[in-house]
Protein backbone atom coordinates (compact mmCIF):
# COMPACT_ATOMS: atom_id res chain seq x y z
CA UNK A 1 0.00 0.00 0.00
CA UNK A 2 1.22 3.59 -0.73
CA UNK A 3 1.19 6.27 1.68
CA UNK A 4 -0.48 9.47 2.06
CA UNK A 5 2.22 11.56 -0.66
CA UNK A 6 4.09 8.23 -1.82
CA UNK A 7 4.76 7.89 -5.54
CA UNK A 8 2.91 4.98 -6.55
CA UNK A 9 4.30 2.09 -8.37
CA UNK A 10 3.40 1.72 -11.92
CA UNK A 11 2.27 -2.07 -12.57
CA UNK A 12 3.01 -1.65 -16.39
CA UNK A 13 4.57 -0.54 -19.00
CA UNK A 14 4.36 0.43 -23.19
CA UNK A 15 1.24 1.07 -24.83
CA UNK A 16 -0.90 0.18 -22.14
CA UNK A 17 0.24 2.23 -19.72
CA UNK A 18 1.02 4.90 -22.54
CA UNK A 19 -2.40 5.34 -23.21
CA UNK A 20 -3.80 5.23 -19.70
CA UNK A 21 -0.92 8.46 -19.03
CA UNK A 22 -3.25 10.66 -21.56
CA UNK A 23 -5.80 12.55 -19.20
CA UNK A 24 -8.67 14.96 -21.06
CA UNK A 25 -9.46 17.60 -18.47
CA UNK A 26 -12.69 19.14 -17.38
CA UNK A 27 -12.93 22.85 -18.41
CA UNK A 28 -15.31 23.39 -15.23
CA UNK A 29 -16.73 21.73 -12.42
CA UNK A 30 -20.15 20.86 -13.13
CA UNK A 31 -23.25 19.26 -12.22
CA UNK A 32 -23.29 16.60 -15.26
CA UNK A 33 -21.67 16.22 -18.39
CA UNK A 34 -23.41 14.48 -21.44
CA UNK A 35 -21.54 10.87 -21.74
CA UNK A 36 -21.41 9.44 -25.07
CA UNK A 37 -21.35 5.70 -25.45
CA UNK A 38 -18.95 4.45 -22.72
CA UNK A 39 -17.90 0.75 -21.39
CA UNK A 40 -17.90 -0.49 -18.07
CA UNK A 41 -18.19 -4.64 -17.77
CA UNK A 42 -17.03 -5.07 -21.45
CA UNK A 43 -18.30 -8.37 -22.28
CA UNK A 44 -15.32 -10.79 -24.21
CA UNK A 45 -16.95 -10.51 -27.17
CA UNK A 46 -16.39 -6.77 -27.32
CA UNK A 47 -14.05 -5.44 -30.02
CA UNK A 48 -13.01 -2.93 -28.21
CA UNK A 49 -11.64 -2.83 -24.73
CA UNK A 50 -11.85 -0.21 -21.62
CA UNK A 51 -9.23 2.21 -22.53
CA UNK A 52 -10.61 2.28 -26.36
CA UNK A 53 -13.77 3.23 -25.83
CA UNK A 54 -13.21 5.57 -23.38
CA UNK A 55 -9.97 7.49 -24.45
CA UNK A 56 -12.01 10.81 -25.14
CA UNK A 57 -13.52 10.69 -21.57
CA UNK A 58 -12.01 12.35 -18.96
CA UNK A 59 -9.23 11.19 -16.70
CA UNK A 60 -7.62 12.28 -13.73
CA UNK A 61 -4.06 12.77 -13.84
CA UNK A 62 -3.65 11.05 -10.27
CA UNK A 63 -2.95 6.88 -10.21
CA UNK A 64 -3.53 5.60 -6.45
CA UNK A 65 -2.57 2.40 -4.83
CA UNK A 66 -5.50 0.15 -3.03
CA UNK A 67 -5.95 -2.44 -1.06
CA UNK A 68 -8.96 -5.45 -1.14
CA UNK A 69 -10.32 -5.57 2.55
CA UNK A 70 -13.79 -6.90 2.23
CA UNK A 71 -15.50 -9.06 -0.68
CA UNK A 72 -18.73 -9.69 -0.26
CA UNK A 73 -21.09 -11.31 -2.82
CA UNK A 74 -24.03 -8.89 -4.06
CA UNK A 75 -26.09 -12.16 -5.94
CA UNK A 76 -24.55 -14.76 -7.25
CA UNK A 77 -22.71 -13.53 -10.34
CA UNK A 78 -22.20 -9.77 -8.51
CA UNK A 79 -19.10 -9.48 -6.39
CA UNK A 80 -18.45 -6.04 -4.46
CA UNK A 81 -14.91 -5.01 -3.06
CA UNK A 82 -14.03 -2.67 -0.64
CA UNK A 83 -11.12 -1.12 -1.13
CA UNK A 84 -8.79 0.95 1.12
CA UNK A 85 -7.09 3.99 -0.89
CA UNK A 86 -4.84 5.61 1.59
CA UNK A 87 -3.68 8.53 -0.80
CA UNK A 88 -5.79 11.75 0.60
CA UNK A 89 -5.40 13.47 -2.72
CA UNK A 90 -7.42 10.54 -4.84
CA UNK A 91 -11.35 11.20 -4.94
CA UNK A 92 -13.82 10.97 -7.15
CA UNK A 93 -17.49 12.59 -8.18
CA UNK A 94 -20.99 10.21 -7.84
CA UNK A 95 -21.21 8.49 -11.02
CA UNK A 96 -17.73 7.96 -12.04
CA UNK A 97 -15.69 4.92 -13.19
CA UNK A 98 -12.01 3.94 -12.28
CA UNK A 99 -9.40 2.62 -14.46
CA UNK A 100 -8.63 -1.09 -12.70
CA UNK A 101 -5.05 -2.02 -12.71
CA UNK A 102 -4.18 -5.68 -12.14
CA UNK A 103 -0.88 -6.70 -11.36
CA UNK A 104 0.04 -10.15 -14.04
CA UNK A 105 -3.06 -8.70 -16.26
CA UNK A 106 -2.29 -6.53 -19.20
CA UNK A 107 -5.36 -5.78 -20.12
CA UNK A 108 -6.92 -2.67 -18.00
CA UNK A 109 -10.66 -3.05 -16.49
CA UNK A 110 -13.42 -0.21 -15.80
CA UNK A 111 -15.76 -0.33 -13.70
CA UNK A 112 -17.93 1.89 -12.17
CA UNK A 113 -18.06 3.14 -8.41
CA UNK A 114 -21.12 2.01 -6.68
CA UNK A 115 -20.25 4.03 -3.31
CA UNK A 116 -20.32 7.88 -2.03
CA UNK A 117 -17.62 10.33 -2.33
CA UNK A 118 -18.27 10.87 2.00
CA UNK A 119 -17.47 7.32 2.49
CA UNK A 120 -14.00 8.02 0.39
CA UNK A 121 -13.34 11.00 2.58
CA UNK A 122 -14.40 9.91 5.69
CA UNK A 123 -12.57 6.71 6.15
CA UNK A 124 -10.27 6.47 2.71
CA UNK A 125 -12.77 3.23 1.09
CA UNK A 126 -14.53 2.83 -1.97
CA UNK A 127 -16.32 0.23 -3.32
CA UNK A 128 -16.93 -1.79 -6.83
CA UNK A 129 -19.67 -4.61 -7.79
CA UNK A 130 -18.44 -6.40 -10.34
CA UNK A 131 -20.49 -9.01 -12.32
CA UNK A 132 -19.01 -12.22 -13.58
CA UNK A 133 -17.43 -12.51 -16.88
CA UNK A 134 -14.71 -14.08 -18.81
CA UNK A 135 -13.06 -10.86 -19.61
CA UNK A 136 -9.98 -10.97 -17.73
CA UNK A 137 -9.94 -8.56 -15.34
CA UNK A 138 -13.67 -9.02 -14.50
CA UNK A 139 -12.25 -12.78 -14.30
CA UNK A 140 -9.53 -11.88 -12.05
CA UNK A 141 -11.66 -10.51 -9.44
CA UNK A 142 -14.22 -13.54 -9.58
CA UNK A 143 -11.14 -15.98 -9.23
CA UNK A 144 -8.36 -14.58 -7.76
CA UNK A 145 -8.93 -11.54 -6.02
CA UNK A 146 -8.68 -11.87 -1.96
CA UNK A 147 -8.40 -9.97 0.98
CA UNK A 148 -5.09 -8.35 1.13
CA UNK A 149 -4.91 -8.02 -3.31
CA UNK A 150 -3.24 -4.70 -4.47
CA UNK A 151 -4.32 -2.95 -7.66
CA UNK A 152 -4.07 0.43 -8.59
CA UNK A 153 -6.95 2.40 -9.74
CA UNK A 154 -7.30 5.86 -11.64
CA UNK A 155 -10.69 7.76 -11.87
CA UNK A 156 -12.19 8.64 -14.43
CA UNK A 157 -16.09 9.47 -16.17
CA UNK A 158 -18.20 12.53 -17.45
CA UNK A 159 -21.04 10.78 -16.15
CA UNK A 160 -21.51 12.33 -12.78
CA UNK A 161 -23.76 14.29 -10.54
CA UNK A 162 -21.71 17.41 -8.32
CA UNK A 163 -23.48 20.18 -7.15
CA UNK A 164 -21.93 23.51 -6.34
CA UNK A 165 -23.31 24.38 -3.13
CA UNK A 166 -24.81 27.52 -4.71
CA UNK A 167 -26.75 25.54 -7.34
CA UNK A 168 -30.49 25.84 -7.25
CA UNK A 169 -32.33 22.15 -5.96
CA UNK A 170 -32.64 19.65 -8.71
CA UNK A 171 -35.27 16.69 -8.65
CA UNK A 172 -33.57 13.38 -9.75
CA UNK A 173 -35.03 10.62 -12.20
CA UNK A 174 -32.02 7.39 -12.08
CA UNK A 175 -32.93 4.49 -14.82
CA UNK A 176 -30.70 1.67 -14.32
CA UNK A 177 -30.75 -1.40 -16.20
CA UNK A 178 -28.51 -4.76 -14.60
CA UNK A 179 -25.35 -3.92 -13.20
CA UNK A 180 -25.76 -0.44 -14.74
CA UNK A 181 -27.06 0.27 -11.05
CA UNK A 182 -23.59 1.04 -9.72
CA UNK A 183 -22.96 4.57 -10.49
CA UNK A 184 -26.62 5.52 -10.13
CA UNK A 185 -26.55 3.92 -6.79
CA UNK A 186 -23.30 6.01 -6.00
CA UNK A 187 -25.71 8.88 -6.72
CA UNK A 188 -27.93 7.94 -4.31
CA UNK A 189 -25.62 7.82 -1.81
CA UNK A 190 -24.18 11.12 -2.28
CA UNK A 191 -27.84 12.72 -2.60
CA UNK A 192 -28.39 10.74 1.06
CA UNK A 193 -25.07 12.36 2.32
CA UNK A 194 -26.16 15.64 0.98
CA UNK A 195 -29.55 15.77 2.99
CA UNK A 196 -27.81 14.86 5.85
CA UNK A 197 -25.43 17.05 6.06
CA UNK A 198 -27.86 19.99 4.80
CA UNK A 199 -28.45 21.27 8.62
CA UNK A 200 -24.51 21.39 9.09
CA UNK A 201 -22.12 23.88 7.96
CA UNK A 202 -19.91 21.44 5.65
CA UNK A 203 -23.29 20.82 2.97
CA UNK A 204 -24.97 24.72 1.86
CA UNK A 205 -26.89 22.54 -0.92
CA UNK A 206 -30.46 21.85 -0.55
CA UNK A 207 -30.83 18.76 -2.61
CA UNK A 208 -34.08 17.88 -4.52
CA UNK A 209 -36.26 14.28 -4.61
CA UNK A 210 -35.22 11.33 -6.31
CA UNK A 211 -36.79 8.88 -8.07
CA UNK A 212 -34.97 5.35 -8.96
CA UNK A 213 -36.30 2.98 -11.46
CA UNK A 214 -34.17 -0.25 -11.85
CA UNK A 215 -34.83 -3.26 -14.19
CA UNK A 216 -33.47 -6.39 -13.93
CA UNK A 217 -33.99 -9.92 -15.22
CA UNK A 218 -35.22 -10.84 -11.67
CA UNK A 219 -35.06 -9.94 -8.30
CA UNK A 220 -31.69 -11.82 -7.18
CA UNK A 221 -29.85 -9.58 -9.91
CA UNK A 222 -31.58 -6.40 -8.13
CA UNK A 223 -28.61 -5.21 -6.52
CA UNK A 224 -28.57 -2.96 -3.20
CA UNK A 225 -32.57 -3.55 -3.05
CA UNK A 226 -32.59 -4.03 0.39
CA UNK A 227 -30.90 -0.93 1.86
CA UNK A 228 -32.30 0.90 -1.56
CA UNK A 229 -35.90 0.60 0.22
CA UNK A 230 -34.76 1.24 3.73
CA UNK A 231 -33.61 4.41 2.23
CA UNK A 232 -36.79 4.94 0.39
CA UNK A 233 -38.29 4.29 3.61
CA UNK A 234 -35.80 6.56 5.72
CA UNK A 235 -36.17 9.50 3.16
CA UNK A 236 -39.77 9.33 2.25
CA UNK A 237 -41.22 11.98 0.04
CA UNK A 238 -37.52 12.50 -0.84
CA UNK A 239 -36.76 9.22 -2.48
CA UNK A 240 -38.49 6.79 -3.97
CA UNK A 241 -37.83 3.57 -5.53
CA UNK A 242 -39.63 1.26 -8.11
CA UNK A 243 -38.39 -2.50 -9.32
CA UNK A 244 -39.12 -4.53 -12.54
CA UNK A 245 -38.25 -7.68 -13.51
CA UNK A 246 -38.16 -8.69 -16.42
CA UNK A 247 -37.79 -12.46 -16.35
CA UNK A 248 -38.92 -13.62 -13.19
CA UNK A 249 -39.29 -17.40 -12.86
CA UNK A 250 -39.65 -17.52 -8.90
CA UNK A 251 -42.27 -15.98 -6.54
CA UNK A 252 -41.12 -13.22 -5.55
CA UNK A 253 -39.95 -12.20 -1.80
CA UNK A 254 -42.74 -10.48 0.54
CA UNK A 255 -40.24 -7.89 1.82
CA UNK A 256 -39.94 -6.54 -1.77
CA UNK A 257 -43.36 -7.20 -3.35
CA UNK A 258 -44.68 -3.80 -3.07
CA UNK A 259 -42.09 -1.83 -4.63
CA UNK A 260 -41.61 -4.57 -7.56
CA UNK A 261 -43.43 -4.43 -11.02
CA UNK A 262 -43.17 -7.74 -13.81
CA UNK A 263 -42.31 -6.02 -16.96
CA UNK A 264 -39.97 -3.50 -18.72
CA UNK A 265 -40.42 0.22 -17.29
CA UNK A 266 -42.64 1.69 -19.57
CA UNK A 267 -43.58 4.91 -20.63
CA UNK A 268 -46.41 4.78 -18.62
CA UNK A 269 -44.45 4.17 -15.38
CA UNK A 270 -42.29 7.72 -16.40
CA UNK A 271 -45.49 9.43 -17.25
CA UNK A 272 -45.27 11.45 -14.18
CA UNK A 273 -41.72 12.63 -14.56
CA UNK A 274 -41.33 16.17 -14.49
CA UNK A 275 -39.67 18.14 -17.68
CA UNK A 276 -37.40 20.13 -14.81
CA UNK A 277 -35.91 17.03 -13.80
CA UNK A 278 -32.28 15.24 -14.80
CA UNK A 279 -32.37 11.97 -15.81
CA UNK A 280 -29.46 9.83 -15.36
CA UNK A 281 -29.69 6.55 -17.19
CA UNK A 282 -27.49 3.53 -17.43
CA UNK A 283 -28.21 0.08 -18.46
CA UNK A 284 -27.81 -1.95 -22.30
CA UNK A 285 -27.85 0.55 -25.09
CA UNK A 286 -31.37 -0.91 -25.82
CA UNK A 287 -32.80 0.07 -22.70
CA UNK A 288 -31.11 3.54 -22.84
CA UNK A 289 -32.54 4.53 -25.79
CA UNK A 290 -35.90 3.52 -24.96
CA UNK A 291 -35.86 5.24 -21.80
CA UNK A 292 -34.52 8.40 -23.48
CA UNK A 293 -36.91 8.30 -26.58
CA UNK A 294 -40.24 7.87 -23.72
CA UNK A 295 -38.64 10.79 -21.94
CA UNK A 296 -38.10 12.98 -24.83
CA UNK A 297 -42.04 11.68 -25.99
CA UNK A 298 -42.67 13.03 -22.37
CA UNK A 299 -41.10 16.55 -22.80
CA UNK A 300 -38.26 15.89 -21.45
CA UNK A 301 -35.21 17.97 -23.34
CA UNK A 302 -32.74 16.29 -24.57
CA UNK A 303 -30.08 18.17 -22.52
CA UNK A 304 -31.76 16.86 -19.69
CA UNK A 305 -30.75 13.30 -20.43
CA UNK A 306 -27.68 12.16 -19.34
CA UNK A 307 -26.42 8.81 -20.09
CA UNK A 308 -24.18 5.68 -20.08
CA UNK A 309 -24.24 2.88 -21.91
CA UNK A 310 -21.88 -0.43 -19.76
CA UNK A 311 -21.44 -2.45 -22.82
Amino acid sequence: MAMPGAAPRLLFRGAVIASFLQPRSLSAPSILCRCKATSRNVSSRSKANHLERTVNNFRQEMIAEAEVCEIVYESESVKRLRLIVMNKDFAFKAGQWVDFFIPGVSKVGGFSICSSPDLLERERVMELAVKYSKDPPAHWIHTQCKIGSEVTLRVGGDFFFDPRPSDSPVDLLLVAGGVGINPLYSILLHVVDLHKFQETEHCKYKPGSVQLYFSAKNTEELLFKRNIIHLAKEFSGKISCHFHVTQQALEIPGEILPYVTVGRISEDDLAHVGKDNLCYICGPPPMIESVSQQLEKLGVPKESLIFEKWW
